[in-house]
């Protein structure tokens, strides 16, 4: 498996605001920014692979809301967030 407990705890320690905050905007935008660059990468050996497509497009769509969230919430958390995981919008 490619994301163990210990890595997604690492996630929200170093974007969150400890391994116990899972639901903070910041650390879910850096799990799916990972598990999006997976996903790429997988499909870029696997063209054909339309089911993955999917769900690399439905992770997308929720880390892009999440980040307009942010952008409502605070704007500065969305720039740190930005500058961080190198994000373009």
């Amino acid at each position: 498996m490619y994301l163990t407990k210990e890595k997604k705890e690492e996630f929200f320690t170093k974007y969150g605001q400890g391994k116990e905050d899972t639901g903070s905007a910041e650390g879910q935008i850096a799990l799916f920014t990972h598990r999006i660059n997976h996903l790429t990468e997988h499909l870029k050996a696997n063209k054909q692979d339309h089911s993955t497509r999917l769900g690399l497009m439905k992770l997308v769509g929720k880390r892009r809301r999440l980040l307009d969230y942010l952008t409502k919430k605070d704007i500065e958390r969305y720039r740190s967030i930005i500058a961080e995981l190198g994000i373009r919008k």
